[in-house]
């Protein structure tokens, strides 16, 4: 058994932050090849994936592997979770202390047991969450890489965003695309200046 298979297991029965209590049916660990060299991070689980236990697995879901499809990948290629693994109610965003709780006990241990070389954050939560940022401007940093320990942060548009607003969908294809090119790259530090330009910092 595997370190994250041990931990998926243990998750189950999570109470460590307020959401265990708030009406979610099952944790949501990850779902994926823990081998995988890109790992995707959306934000929490929804309604869909909340009763099916995995995540991405609503229409959000079914376009990202329209998308991944388009790259030449499978969801068995890659690996995918979220910043918080149970729903939040009405799908509210994360509170900070469910974030700080999540990440710290699953989330960063995914990432440095996986041991990706590209981690695509879906949408502008998760962006800045895995980037340290209180926000990032997605117009702004969408399709770039940022150099973060031993892996690039790409944060793309959030499947959802395309399916409210057709207009999104040109430019999440061109991010899927990025991302197959940045599979092949060797993570390069950032300079600062650069994340300033880009609106970051």
């Amino acid at each position: 058994m595997t370190k994250l298979t041990s931990m998926a297991e243990s998750s189950k029965g999570c109470e460590l932050c307020p959401l265990a209590k708030q009406g979610r049916t099952q944790v949501v660990f990850g779902d994926g090849n823990i081998d995988a060299d890109i790992v995707f991070v959306g934000e929490g689980p929804g309604f869909y994936e909340d009763k099916q236990g995995k995540p991405f697995v609503g229409a959000a879901g079914k376009l990202l592997t329209q998308l991944l499809e388009s790259i030449g990948l499978k969801r068995e290629d890659v690996y995918i979770t979220n910043v918080v693994k149970c729903r939040p109610p009405q799908n509210r965003d994360p509170k900070p202390e469910e974030i700080e709780v999540c990440t710290n006990e699953y989330l960063f241990t995914q990432i440095k047991e996986i041991k990706p070389k590209v981690i695509a954050t879906l949408g502008r939560f998760a962006s800045a969450v895995i980037l340290g940022l209180k926000d990032v401007s997605m117009g702004r940093v969408h399709g770039q890489k940022f150099k973060k320990d031993s892996y690039f942060v790409v944060p793309i548009y959030h499947p959802a965003a395309a399916l409210h607003s057709r207009a999104n969908l040109e430019p999440l294809a061109e991010d899927f695309k990025k991302l197959k090119e940045y599979l092949e790259e060797k993570p390069e530090v950032m300079r600062g200046p650069e994340a300033e330009q880009m609106g970051l910092f």
